[in-house]
């Protein structure tokens, strides 16, 4: 019976259009719970009371999966070089839901993934998830050394800038691990400084709560009057932290995977509001701006445009 090896799971997540993988140990989360105990407490996770739960899971991946012996963390890059026309009356549209949402994406090549793996060594078990269940994504990717932790809170890869999806894989196997990256965001305050809301209310720490991402797609309520005229024509979601990175600036590459190419860039006013139900179901079937839904997207336009 063939052994898997890093080398092996790597050129079988690359065959699958994964370009970065890297191997953690199963350990605890300590510092990371920590950190996000403190976050929780303070309430900047706004309404997002599902980060409240299954702390413990976050901490500790052998609750999720007893036997975890290593994560492997896997990032997909998502970026085109198309620009926004800026236009007055046009509403922006993240990056990120410019083209078919990740999620459907990622989960089939991460059951390919785990099928290949199985096949090479019958004993690998697995779980998986993408941002979808209790797993710190994030603090496992700066653990497997896919990249540090910007001031952002995005992860930053030197080759990549932080234009990427991210993915977990929990597994009963043994791997070599990688050395974490060093922080190379020096004194750089690009992102704290361009947030219109000032959301980065220090390194490292958002707010969800002054968050144009947060208030444009998870926020099931009105948006706080006060944060009116800051929006800088964000309709779904806000990329300015990441597009004022130098590292973004400098080194993001184009993505390869063909449905993260441009559908949905921008949307006027008039194109919102003209929508019923069924023709936003339709043309934003397999789009990430399903998540906000019909209300929630002509709410985030009357706060732009009205």
């Amino acid at each position: 019976m063939a052994k898997l090896t890093n080398q092996i799971v790597i050129e079988k997540a690359k065959q699958l259009g994964f370009d970065l993988v890297g191997f953690a140990k199963a350990d605890l989360l300590v510092e990371e719970s920590i950190k996000l105990e403190s976050w929780l407490e303070n309430g900047y996770q706004a309404s997002m009371s599902y980060m409240e739960k299954n702390f413990y899971k976050r901490k500790d991946v052998k609750e999720i999966l007893p036997n975890a012996k290593s994560v492997i963390s896997l990032a997909i890059n998502y970026y085109t070089p198309e620009k926004y026309f800026n236009e007055i009356d046009k509403g922006k549209v993240s990056r990120y839901a410019w083209g078919k949402d990740y999620h459907l994406i990622i989960w089939q090549k991460l059951d390919e993934l785990e099928l290949m793996l199985k096949e090479v060594d019958p004993e690998f078990e697995s779980l998986s998830y993408v941002d979808t269940g209790p797993v710190m994504d994030k603090a496992w990717a700066v653990r497997a050394g896919i990249g540090w932790m910007g001031k952002h809170t995005n992860v930053i890869n030197p080759d990549y800038g932080s234009w990427f999806f991210i993915a977990t894989i929990i597994t009963n196997y043994e791997f070599d691990y990688a050395e974490m990256m060093t922080d190379h965001c020096g004194t750089c305050t690009a992102c704290i400084d361009a947030c219109p809301t000032n959301a980065i209310i220090q390194e490292y720490v958002v707010d969800a709560n002054k968050c144009i991402s947060f208030q444009t797609i998870e926020n099931k309520v009105e948006i706080p009057v006060e944060l009116k005229g800051n929006f800088d024509n964000w309709i779904f979601g806000c990329d300015i932290c990441q597009d004022v990175c130098p590292w973004n600036q400098k080194f993001s590459v184009i993505s390869s995977v063909k449905e993260f190419h441009p559908l949905n860039k921008e949307l006027t006013y008039d194109e919102v509001m003209n929508l019923d139900n069924q023709t936003f179901k339709e043309q934003f079937a397999e789009s990430p701006i399903n998540r906000t839904k019909l209300k929630g997207l002509q709410r985030n336009a009357k706060f732009l445009f009205e």
